[in-house]
């Protein structure tokens, strides 16, 4: 089911999702290109660091997310921006750059389309990919098991807890080898210092408790069935991610990421 999504509740954490961002552009080998196209580019914050990295260059940016565009436009009037289906959509040979931060990991089957993605792109242009590796830490972890703790609420999410959609860093270079004449694949661990009350909850819940909130909404009393799978969660995550002496919660990110010039 589509989900709306909260462009000021994701925005709460810009400094945390902007660096994973700035530091895959950091790593593009490219000098002036032409045409820059931002995948999923929801409220606009990798756009404008794009835009900001190669000024002369024509970035645009797609989601399919109509409250992320508006978002986006707000915040960058002059900025290109369209919808798009990160799913289907594919760049043409104009496209010198194509870039996508913290979005294909919501679609399946990597090995099929992150070689699509670049294969589509014409000799000499790049691919530059980042996705949260996170499935595995408590964040993700603890959701599941908060899922099967009632027998309703496990029938209903069945649909989108799915399993860990990102694969290892050695699987992306094999898989994008074959396409590339240049190939740099990386992780990166993130302790991301968060402060206030319940704040990696506040943090998943412009993501994925977004998601299953949406789904339990849709059940019989499903306001009250949204608050008591919240609260539960919520309880769980205090245990797996404690308040430090000096206030703050640490919480540990870990990011994949994948920049393929096509050969």
């Amino acid at each position: 089911m589509a989900t709306a999504w909260d462009p000021q509740q994701y925005l709460r954490f810009t400094d945390h999702r902007t660096r994973p961002a700035q530091d895959l552009i950091a790593r593009i080998p490219l000098q002036a290109p032409g045409q820059i196209i931002d995948l999923g580019c929801g409220p606009g914050l990798s756009t404008r660091a794009l835009k900001a990295r190669w000024p002369q260059a024509q970035v645009s940016g797609l989601d399919n997310d109509l409250a992320m565009l508006a978002s986006a436009r707000v915040s960058d009037p002059a900025g290109d921006y369209s919808p798009a289906d990160a799913g289907v959509w594919r760049p043409g040979p104009e496209v010198d750059l194509l870039f996508s931060n913290a979005v294909l990991h919501w679609l399946d089957n990597h090995a099929a389309l992150l070689p699509a993605l670049l294969r589509a792109l014409r000799p000499g242009a790049v691919l530059a990919v980042q996705v949260p590796g996170n499935h595995a830490a408590p964040s993700h972890t603890l959701l599941q098991e908060t899922a099967a703790s009632r027998s309703r609420w496990q029938a209903a999410l069945a649909p989108v807890l799915r399993p860990d959609p990102v694969a290892d860093p050695a699987d992306y270079h094999r898989w994008l080898a074959p396409f590339a004449s240049g190939l740099d694949v990386w992780e990166s661990t993130y302790i991301q210092v968060l402060t206030g009350e319940d704040p990696v909850l506040e943090w998943v819940r412009s993501t994925l408790l977004r998601v299953v909130q949406a789904v339990l909404l849709t059940l019989p009393d499903g306001a009250a069935e949204a608050a008591a799978f919240e609260a539960a969660y919520a309880a769980r995550l205090r245990g797996a991610y404690p308040r430090q002496a000096d206030g703050s919660t640490l919480f540990p990110f870990r990011r994949v990421f994948m920049v393929a010039v096509r050969c």
